[in-house]
């Protein structure tokens, strides 16, 4: 019991830290090359995983080797546009300013009940208020509308907004007080006390929720009382 234990946690954090080199993306943005070593990566960790009679090392030997040589493309298509693309393939027009080329759809095996979904998920319903649609080398689907299709602007409007966009910090977390946060926003203790006397609440154990932006606006969300 105490083998498979170790066995699991020195496999789940090696493979926690090969997807970590791969950064912070989803699985559907992943490259094809990103997909095939995740799943690779998981295929060769189970094994060792279940079978005791495997030793560990037949595991780890070659999921380094497949994170190291991961690494090693990565820099080499930095450095070689040409390898870039034969690693990661290269971005396909489907419409190019207003006109539906449908080659390029089915090279992609890319169908046109699939290109209307995408459309209207970015709340496009028209192909003629399409300029370009392009096939990411993620599958993603980016649309540029015409600007006439597009909605206004505050400069096309002749408006100028303040800068009224923060991102809020949060101070507590599910009753729980960052206390970093609230010095780096330049507040103490007694600011929060006052801030949550206002809400009727004394103590920061009270509160699901309470952010603090750059204009000093304060969100503060109580606790909801457990059935």
């Amino acid at each position: 019991m105490a083998t498979a234990f170790l066995r699991t946690v020195i496999l789940y954090f090696l493979i926690m830290a090969g997807l970590r080199l791969m950064g912070k993306r989803q699985i559907g943005e992943l490259e094809p090359s990103e997909l095939v070593l995740t799943m690779m990566l998981s295929d060769l960790a189970t094994v060792p995983m279940q079978d005791f009679g495997i030793p560990l090392l037949s595991g780890v030997i070659p999921i380094l080797t497949l994170l190291s040589l991961s690494m090693l493309l990565s820099q080499l298509s930095l450095r070689s546009v040409r390898l870039r693309r034969v690693l990661c393939g290269s971005p396909t027009v489907l419409i190019d300013r207003g006109k539906l080329r449908q080659d390029a759809m089915r090279k992609n095996r890319f169908t046109l009940d699939e290109l209307l979904e995408e459309l209207r998920a970015q709340g496009v319903c028209d192909l003629k208020d399409v300029k370009y649609a392009v096939l990411e080398n993620s599958g993603q689907l980016s649309v540029l509308p015409w600007p006439s299709a597009q909605p206004p602007a505050a400069r096309d409007l002749g408006v100028s907004p303040e800068d009224g966009v923060s991102l809020p910090v949060i101070l507590i977390n599910d009753g729980r007080l960052i206390t970093q946060n609230l010095q780096r926003c330049g507040r103490d203790l007694k600011w929060l006390r006052a801030q949550l006397k206002r809400q009727g609440l004394s103590d920061h154990r009270q509160v699901f929720l309470m952010t603090v932006d750059e204009q000093g606006k304060t969100v503060c969300i109580p606790k909801e009382a457990s059935e």
